[in-house]
């Protein structure tokens, strides 16, 4: 198996590769950043690709970033995330798409080499390896998110509503009366919790819900 590996911490990174020689693994590339991290896949074409979320310049989210990109480019390439940290909006892009070959652990909670080395296979022949931690952040995100009661309808409107649209434009575009689009602004109101506020502060509310700001 061959192996690009992507982690900015020396010591973490340095462990990784002689554990993953050790286990008759080949890494092929050990980079620092999410740039190397690309390019080093175009050079060696892996069979798993293991990656950190934060690294430079920023720290933040250039790992994960960095595997959704790959995940456009190779569709078939396996990637498992180990961090720290579990980034939500990212995290989900990547795990609601092609889940197979897709792997998200938490370092803290690699309790067992002989299991990690477990998972890494795992992924690496095309099935999946999620920290239950993982898992359950994520559902709470979406389960606790206003929007995911929207039907679909009321998230065009919405949509639709954050283009500048008013009632009569929107019923335009959707081929439907403004009375049907009153109904259904009405209840993205009360969906999102803007039922108290005055029209049009709520318009501007819903928008920049929509929007994730």
């Amino acid at each position: 198996m061959r192996v690009v590996l992507a982690e900015d911490s020396v010591l973490l990174r340095e462990g990784l590769v002689w554990m993953l020689g050790s286990a008759g693994m080949e890494v092929v590339a050990a980079v620092a950043d999410a740039e190397e991290l690309l390019r080093a896949v175009d050079e060696h074409g892996p069979d798993l690709v293991v990656t950190d979320v934060r690294m430079p310049p920023s720290h933040t989210d250039e790992g994960l970033r960095a595997a959704l990109v790959l995940r456009r480019r190779r569709p078939g390439l396996a990637i498992l995330v180990l961090s720290q940290y579990v980034e939500e909006r990212y995290a989900t892009q990547l795990l609601s798409t092609e889940t197979s070959g897709i792997g998200y652990l938490l370092k803290d909670r690699v309790a067992d080499v002989a299991e990690f080395l477990d998972a890494l296979r795992r992924v690496a022949s095309g099935g999946t390896a999620l920290d239950p931690e993982v898992v359950a952040q994520l559902l709470l995100r979406r389960h606790s998110d206003p929007l995911d009661q929207l039907t679909r309808r009321e998230y065009e409107v919405l949509a639709l509503i954050a283009e500048g649209r008013s009632n009569a434009g929107i019923a335009e575009a959707l081929v439907v009366s403004e009375g049907a689009v009153g109904k259904h602004i009405n209840n993205i109101f009360t969906k999102l919790g803007l039922s108290g506020a005055d029209k049009d502060h709520r318009r501007v509310l819903a928008v920049l819900r929509f929007l994730k700001v």
